[in-house]
């Protein structure tokens, strides 16, 4: 196998525990040399966890991890992981290209510092400091920093969180010309859409497991047909499980949204019932797959998310049609 074709990521097994608490449970996942993957789960599922494991940050309890054919810390060492965290604080009294070149200086084939400040965004913010940056422009310089020492894989915890609208389509815009150059990107994201339009593949955790891993399309086909949505106002949704084509029934917010092999049948149905206010009839989109794969029993044996430390800021997919919890 030529260095080519040697997987960028390989998880065999992989295990993490906490005590009696099993955070992520026997993960298998393998990633291609120029592959866009979105991690995706709900809070507590396990994805930190995993990207804890995956840069050498935490031992797994069980199973293998390689990165680029060798240890995690090995690559990390080498500066060919790039990382973008959640956490950490930035450096104070420093400006954006005295703390870019400082990282850059620590790896063995940086990128050129202007080039790095262009990729993020930040070449005219270059000479302030760091620490009068508002959250979104501080995100960027995390970005940077990721990106300083040229790396093939970079992983990149919540990317968009605090970029406005325009900042969020530059930073995707500049992740497909890193991926074009044949790098690696793996993200964790709460923005379905983000995932659906920018990954080649999508990774689904929930309770520890991989529930999910295919594109945008082979995973919204898991739902299968399309959704019925009205407003219920004061009525009642009994019996509506029961109606033409109807596989599953949610109500968010006295708005019902039924998933149906056959939404014609399903809406003459309605119609008869008088239940038609604002109805709206559309494909499954990538929320209704992540909500059919990770909705469920709570697992008692599962990822918690004070144990794992996961992964949004207490926001619900099920109360927020655009951002589903992740």
């Amino acid at each position: 196998m030529t260095a080519a074709d040697t997987p960028v990521v390989e998880f065999a097994g992989v295990a993490k525990h906490y005590g009696a608490v099993r955070a992520v449970k026997g993960i298998d996942l393998t990633i291609r040399r120029g592959e866009s993957i979105a991690l995706l789960g709900r809070n507590g599922a396990g994805k930190s966890t995993s990207i804890g494991i995956l840069l050498g940050l935490l031992p797994p309890s069980e199973g293998r991890v390689r990165l680029f054919g060798g240890a995690p810390e090995a690559a990390v060492r080498s500066g060919r992981i790039g990382a973008m965290l959640q956490e950490g604080a930035l450096i104070t009294r420093v400006t954006v290209r005295e703390l870019v070149a400082f990282v850059a200086g620590t790896y063995p084939r940086p990128l050129p510092v202007a080039e790095t400040l262009e990729l993020a965004g930040l070449t005219h913010l270059a000479e302030r400091r760091a620490d009068r940056l508002s959250g979104g422009q501080a995100q960027r310089l995390r970005f940077a920093l990721a990106m300083a020492g040229g790396p093939e894989l970079v992983v990149l915890d919540e990317p968009t969180a605090a970029l406005d609208v325009s900042a969020r389509r530059e930073f995707w815009a500049a992740m497909r010309g890193y991926a074009a150059r044949g790098n690696t990107v793996l993200f964790s994201t709460h923005y379905l859409e983000e995932a659906d339009e920018n990954a080649d593949r999508i990774v689904v955790i929930d309770k520890g497991r991989k529930v999910a891993d295919g594109t945008g399309e082979e995973i919204k086909r898991t739902v299968g047909g399309n959704v019925v949505a009205f407003d219920l106002g004061d009525r009642s949704s009994e019996g509506l499980e029961q109606l033409p084509g109807v596989t599953s029934v949610e109500i968010r917010r006295s708005r019902a949204y039924l998933r149906s092999a056959d939404s014609d049948a399903t809406v003459l149905a309605l119609a008869e019932r008088g239940d038609v206010r604002n109805l709206e009839v559309r494909v499954s989109r990538l929320e209704d797959a992540f909500v059919a794969l990770t909705t469920g029993a709570d697992d008692t044996d599962g990822a918690d998310g004070a144990v794992s430390a996961d992964d949004m800021d207490g926001r619900d997919g099920h109360e927020d049609r655009e951002e589903a919890m992740v």
